[in-house]
């Protein structure tokens, strides 16, 4: 990606930033999503779920509308098109029906009216990337939605044994030719190593302090942090810095001796890999479960798009559930759930 012109300047059109609140009624930034981040889709379905279970609660407060996301979303891609091709070809790309988030991949592809692709679908003629049937029934692609990871975006540059992309996109792409949302190396920055560092990047480049704080971090990398991470296995919460979905943790007071050996010497043997955090006590929230009302623990993730022209931050957001007793993962992956979220107008 060096010398590589993203078009408009827009790396990230579509963030989705996980908040939670502590018990001191703090919210702070639990991590950046800024890859392919997932859960809209969810957001949107819960929504239409309790307008159709709760029709009078809607009648009596005034719930700001999340419904729009689809063409607030699709206006943010065509926003970010090469110029001249404002009113151009938009695709979702997806990894194909295996893939665990394939039903929002297809969802999003309905609620902007544009068409689902697979990688088979797409071809680069002349560094220029298109839609086909057969010739010549090809359409030119001028903004592809990705939901696939950069390792397998393009088989010619990086993952060789990759079917999920397209020969040759990252040429287009950094022809200008063909836009992507998000650009390819936003991922760096859900690094859980990089995370550590946002406060004081914002400090350098904005001369401001953050508004919200994250959540104490230690670097594994660090031989000061590492020690202590070490030293206190059974009350930390370790996390492998490139794993999403709740996979390659490592909760301290849940753990087992076992667990804890075992990623003691994952730790020692690959430390870059790995940051601790405390425990949190983060909120919870009622849920109806097995016939009771229980506390769970939940987070939030609210959705931010970014255009060329404007930011729309989405009046509402995925809350999710650790439907577990005591759990403290909210990942849909791990058994979590969600809740519908509501901002209330003035």
């Amino acid at each position: 990606m060096r010398d590589v012109h993203v078009q408009r300047d827009v790396y990230v059109s579509v963030a989705g930033t996980d908040l939670v609140r502590l018990e001191d009624g703090r919210f702070v930034v639990l991590e950046d999503n800024l890859r392919v981040p997932s859960g809209v889709s969810y957001m949107l379905t819960n929504r239409e779920i309790t307008k159709r279970v709760f029709p009078e609660l809607f009648e009596r407060y005034k719930v700001a509308p999340v419904a729009h996301y689809g063409q607030t979303l699709l206006s943010t891609l065509r926003s970010i098109a090469p110029p001249a091709r404002d009113n151009g070809t938009i695709v979702v790309l997806t990894p194909g029906v295996g893939n665990s988030a394939y039903f929002e991949h297809a969802f999003l592809a309905r609620q902007m009216g544009v068409a689902l692709v697979e990688g088979r679908d797409l071809l680069v003629q002349r560094q220029t990337s298109s839609t086909c049937g057969l010739p010549p029934d090809c359409k030119r692609v001028d903004v592809i939605y990705r939901r696939v990871d950069d390792d397998f975006i393009d088989p010619l540059a990086f993952r060789s044994d990759s079917f999920l992309g397209v020969a040759g996109l990252l040429n287009a792409y950094r022809a200008g030719n063909v836009s992507m949302a998000n650009a390819i190396g936003t991922g760096v920055a859900d690094d859980k190593a990089v995370y550590a560092y946002v406060p004081a990047i914002i400090k350098y480049y904005l001369a401001e302090d953050p508004i919200l704080q994250n959540v104490d971090t230690f670097l594994c990398s660090r031989a000061i942090d590492r020690q202590h991470v070490l030293d206190n296995l059974d009350t930390l919460v370790v996390k492998a810095v490139g794993e999403s979905g709740g996979y390659g943790m490592l909760i301290g007071p849940h753990s087992t001796a076992r667990e804890r050996e075992t990623f003691r010497a994952r730790i020692q043997s690959d430390p870059r890999n790995y940051i601790a955090q405390p425990t949190l006590a983060f909120s919870r929230s009622p849920c109806f479960v097995d016939d009771a009302v229980e506390p769970r623990h939940v987070d939030l993730r609210p959705y931010i798009l970014c255009g060329r022209d404007q930011v729309s931050i989405i009046p509402g957001g995925l809350t999710r559930v650790a439907l577990k007793r005591g759990s403290l993962v909210v990942n849909s992956s791990q058994g979590g759930g969600s809740k519908d979220t509501w901002v209330l107008e003035d």
